[in-house]
């Protein structure tokens, strides 16, 4: 059976002087053990847990935002697959921007890092193809409904 897990793609809309598009920044972790790779925040659903709890749970415990600073978006819900460590995982991700641009990042011991990036950037730094996938995905949905 696969393992599961949840979380959610953590962004913010830096508005530029002179210039209508604001900027969308990712949040991405850098992991403390392993290859120390970079993804939103993210972990195992525990028993009784849905999906979303599960996402809101670990991006409290790994980056410190709480479910309150948050807005999750409508619509988007992306399901990757593929193998982590010689078995098959499932992980979900949701968009959620925060409210406060500043919002403080307090990470726990699994991670060693974090930035705040554009596209671009937070596509080099993500190193599996799906892991791209996901948030050129999220950014067309972000600018594709934007009003």
């Amino acid at each position: 059976m696969a393992l599961r897990a949840c979380g959610l793609i953590i962004f913010r809309r830096r508005l530029i002087p002179k210039v209508e598009n604001p900027t969308i920044e990712f949040l991405l972790l850098q992991a403390s053990d392993g290859i120390h790779h970079w993804t939103p925040p993210k972990g195992h659903v525990e028993p009784g847990e849905d999906d979303l709890e599960t996402a809101l749970r670990e991006t409290q415990e790994e980056a410190g935002i709480a479910a309150g600073q948050l807005t999750i978006i409508e619509g988007f819900r992306r399901e990757l697959n593929y193998v982590a460590r010689n078995k098959p995982k499932i992980v979900i991700y949701w968009l959620a921007e925060v409210k406060d641009y500043d919002v403080e990042i307090s990470l726990s011991q699994e991670h060693q890092a974090y930035r705040w990036l554009g596209l671009d950037e937070a596509c080099q730094l993500a190193q599996f193809k799906e892991m791209k996938a996901v948030l050129q995905e999220g950014h067309q949905f972000l600018c594709s409904t934007a009003s």
